[in-house]
């Protein structure tokens, strides 16, 4: 739930599918879940101000609701995520008490804390979303790229591991992999190559960062020679 990956929808298909969306909710004033996709698809549209709107009025019409609380909460602090507004989107993860949105929320408290570069914080909640989903890619990889901001590259090859062997397609993490094993002197080529053949554009993007890492590792051979 926390970062969809379907293809966005063209600006006409958007279009007609929150004039749909807002049909359904004049004939059904009471569907929380019609409330909620609006302010999803206003905010993938990036149309955060009739995003946030729209979810503030949907919080007034169903604050004694617990679930469609809770989940316009989550919906209000993705538009306010997006907005890189990112102390008022942490503010509302912190208000959303259902379990099965709360490691939802700790995820995206974490991509915030890790947008505003408080990587500490951010390792504590992405650590407490690992705990309550051990096997997702997603949440492994997000520790391991919080881990090696952080500098801790050994904890990050571990869990850049731990995200390929659960999604064998993650190009970034067999890229990032193969950063953090060049600096703790494991085998890396084969990762770097993985990466390529599985995204090609990430690894063409990021190619500087290997550049910088090959130059920082001769400095230090240089200076210990």
């Amino acid at each position: 739930m926390s970062q969809p990956k379907s293809s966005q929808p063209t600006k006409a298909q958007q279009q007609a599918l929150v004039h749909q969306l807002v049909t359904t909710i004049d004939a059904h004033p009471d569907d929380y879940q019609a409330y909620y996709d609006l302010v999803v698809l206003l905010t993938a549209g990036q149309d955060y101000e009739q995003a946030e709107a729209l979810a503030m009025k949907a919080l007034g019409r169903f604050e004694t609701n617990g679930r469609a609380y809770d989940l316009l909460t989550y919906a209000l602090g993705n538009v306010y995520y997006q907005a890189e507004a990112y102390d008022r989107a942490i503010s509302c993860y912190q208000k959303i008490k259902d379990t099965k949105l709360q490691t939802d929320a700790y995820l995206m408290m974490a991509q915030a804390l890790m947008a505003k570069k408080d990587y500490q914080h951010a390792l504590v909640w992405a650590v407490t979303a690992q705990e309550q989903r051990p096997n997702a890619a997603d949440v492994n990889l997000l520790v391991a790229d919080i881990l090696l901001a952080l500098g801790n590259n050994q904890q990050a090859y571990d869990f850049y591991q731990k995200a390929i062997q659960q999604d064998p397609q993650q190009g970034a993490a067999y890229f990032n992999a193969g950063l953090t094993a060049m600096v703790i002197g494991k085998p890396y080529a084969g990762l770097f190559a993985k990466a390529k053949q599985v995204d090609a554009t990430y690894y063409e993007q990021h190619q500087q960062q290997l550049s910088d890492i090959e130059a920082m590792l001769a400095d230090q051979k240089d200076h210990q020679q």
